[in-house]
């Protein structure tokens, strides 16, 4: 198979769809690899590397788009790229299309087989194709919420975790997942006063066993989300409901509650955020104040960090790119059910259900385009 990466041209979005490494083994499996000049600069890595490892160096995304089989990425195609997708083309990369119609839209007209890896699952009912990008972004979280509290930054002027004599922050994390987890060890770690709420006894159990008494747990109902967003000097959103949009948790209104400078970091808002006051931001932009209280609504967290990000994603998606090149996506998918989950979007037909629910489009059983 030919397999294509391109430079991402999000705003300030630096990962790569394929490390060197990865294209060395997809070489050593005979497959063809096309890379766009200057692809993997962001994460430190030349043209040399990828001519090194055997790939081919394109000078254009358009004659990678044009060439290739299948192109993996990172983030989602944007408008110029989706012009590009063809009939039966394979995109491998991350989507999100359950709040953004425009791209499903531009998905569906291509004709493209787009499988996504935040909906591919694994053995255990995990999404272990996005749990490494939610790891970052969860630590992420706590850096950016931290700097965004700074006075110089429109925040309260509070350190996370204060000094001796004056109580820490208080942090608020709403969703005890990974994003959640990995919030929480970078928060309690600074010596900040911690509290995960979520709605899984389950879930609420395996945290206070593992934080003890370094961050306290709370179960997530109205009463008790609204009293710790009040009290919260920082409040992480970490909820995530697979392949649909994020609930909407913290309302307008509860902002008045909050103190002056407090932020919000919204990790959810990919998938549309679980804040009503929140709306994608940049890395160039992150943050904007509404009712006096910070938002960073940053829509590709992970992309900041793209050396650490690009290789802990690689580490998870090579089988799955190797597994698709070797054998056709038909052939994969119908040997591979959790890489099936991954299929959204194939050949006009939506094939993800909590995305046709979402977008109010019709569902077509994934199965059902496998031939």
């Amino acid at each position: 198979m030919i397999v294509g990466t391109v430079r991402e041209i999000k705003n300030n979005e630096f990962r790569v769809g394929l490390t060197p490494e990865a294209a060395q083994e997809l070489v050593a499996a005979g497959h063809d690899v096309l890379v766009e000049a200057g692809a993997g600069q962001g994460i430190g890595a030349g043209d040399e590397a990828y001519a090194k490892a055997g790939a081919r160096i394109i000078p254009t995304a358009a004659e990678v788009f044009a060439t290739a089989d299948m192109i993996v990425k990172v983030k989602e195609p944007q408008a110029g790229e989706r012009a590009m997708l063809r009939e039966g083309q394979v995109l491998f990369t991350y989507l999100h299309l359950a709040p953004d119609p425009d791209q499903a839209h531009d998905l569906i007209t291509s004709g493209a087989v787009c499988i996504a890896y935040e909906t591919v699952t694994d053995a255990s009912g995990g999404l272990p194709l996005l749990k490494p990008m939610s790891q970052v972004a969860g630590r992420m979280a706590i850096q950016a919420g931290a700097t965004a509290l700074e006075k110089a930054n429109g925040g309260r002027g509070v350190l996370l975790g204060g000094v001796p004599g004056v109580l820490p922050g208080k942090v608020a994390i709403i969703g005890g997942g990974v994003v959640g987890f990995n919030a929480a060890q970078m928060a309690a770690g600074l010596g900040a006063d911690v509290t995960i709420l979520d709605r899984s006894a389950e879930v609420l159990e395996r945290l206070g066993v593992h934080f003890e008494a370094r961050a306290k747990t709370r179960f997530s109902n109205r009463a008790n989300l609204a009293a710790c967003v009040a009290e919260a000097d920082l409040v992480i959103g970490a909820v995530l409901i697979p392949g649909a949009e994020a609930p909407k948790l913290v309302s307008r209104e509860m902002l008045s509650t909050m103190k002056p400078g407090a932020v919000l970091v919204d990790v959810a808002i990919d998938q549309g955020g679980c804040f009503e006051t929140s709306k994608p931001t940049t890395h160039a932009e992150p943050t904007y104040v509404v009712d006096g209280i910070v938002h960073y609504c940053v829509a590709n967290m992970p992309g900041a960090v793209a050396r650490t990000s690009t290789y802990a994603l690689g580490n998870v998606t090579l089988p799955h790119v190797l597994k698709l090149a070797g054998l056709g996506w038909r052939e994969a998918l119908k040997r591979d059910k959790h890489l099936l989950a991954g299929l959204n979007v194939a050949h006009g037909k939506v094939t993800c259900a909590p995305v046709a629910e979402a977008l109010e489009l019709p569902f077509t059983d994934p199965a059902d385009v496998l031939g």
